[in-house]
């Protein structure tokens, strides 16, 4: 099943920034792990915002859940799931 994910993030200000350092280092490590495995199948960068557009190939739709609630930076994002579908013109 196919999904195309927008996350947007927005990490409090006042966070002490070893927390955040220690944060953004594990979600790297967790989103790359979930890419070398093909569940992650496509990240791009929002220009000029700290968000992505990424496409995710899993099995069900509560493999995603299962995996969007175990991204690290989870509790500071908003998070938009679109479902995707074959398109009847693709060749």
């Amino acid at each position: 099943m196919l999904f195309a994910v927008r996350m947007d993030v927005d990490i409090p200000r006042d966070l002490d920034p070893a927390v955040r350092e220690e944060t953004v280092a594990r979600e790297k490590a967790y989103s790359q792990q979930l890419q070398r495995a093909g569940e992650w199948r496509h990240i791009w960068r929002v220009v000029g915002r700290y968000s992505n557009i990424s496409v995710f190939d899993v099995s069900s739709n509560e493999r995603l859940h299962d995996i969007l609630w175990g991204l690290p930076l989870f509790p500071y994002m908003t998070i938009e799931v679109t479902p995707l579908a074959a398109h009847p013109s693709q060749a």
